[in-house]
């Protein structure tokens, strides 16, 4: 069987590569777009005394260093919520695997979460901002409540967009989602332990359900 691990999208006249992984890929701009890795969250975990394994951590960095190598990004644009707590050990890793990668410029657009100092975030060489322009688009980490502030279309993350599928009898199951409306877009969380908000999807919203290895459009 041959899984489908991408949808095509057209917003504002540029094409962008859904990924079953849980990102964008912008081909024509060499952009990577993510959202909500929320690292740091296993050790924020183990400190209140919540048994979560420590390779949690190491999987998402493993997750983003596969799709790295695999698109060759000039660019890699976090949308917001990096890092889960205070800047720990996990940080420390993630920063000795973002010099892995020299040639990527890697840009964070600040999120509620991002508790790190200006200079822990010039030491990972890693831009940062609070919101960001690129092309039709700005990319924040949480859309405002009026999106009519901004003539570009909105990309955000914060919310870790999920939709319940309903099966023929009373089965049903929660997915992480990218949710696209006329005028912005959600991003699933590309990390774990994150949870999740089901949301109440409209008839002229598109909906791109993962399961992290397959990605369809959702008939609505």
């Amino acid at each position: 069987m041959i899984l489908n691990q991408s949808e095509i999208l057209e917003l504002r006249g540029e094409q962008l590569q859904l990924l079953a992984e849980k990102a964008i890929w912008w081909e024509k701009e060499g952009v990577l777009i993510l959202s909500d890795l929320h690292l740091g969250k296993s050790a924020h975990f183990r400190k209140n005394g919540i048994a979560i394994p420590k390779q949690a951590n190491t999987h998402i960095v493993w997750a983003l260093s596969d799709l790295i190598l695999k698109f060759k990004p000039k660019e890699l644009l976090l949308l917001g919520d990096l890092f889960h707590s205070d800047v720990n050990e996990e940080w420390t890793e993630f920063v000795d695997f973002r010099m892995n990668f020299p040639e990527v410029v890697f840009r964070l657009v600040l999120g509620n979460h991002d508790l790190m100092s200006h200079k822990d975030l010039k030491e990972a060489e890693m831009l940062h901002t609070e919101e960001y322009r690129k092309g039709p688009f700005v990319f924040l980490h949480e859309a405002p409540a009026k999106v009519s502030k901004y003539s570009e279309y909105i990309l955000s993350g914060h919310v870790h967009p999920a939709v319940r599928l309903k099966g023929v009898g009373k089965q049903s199951m929660r997915l992480p989602c990218f949710y696209f409306t006329a005028n912005s877009g959600i991003l699933p969380s590309f990390g774990y332990f994150t949870g999740s908000h089901t949301l109440k999807v409209k008839k002229d919203d598109l909906v791109y359900v993962t399961n992290g290895e397959e990605i369809f459009k959702l008939s609505l």
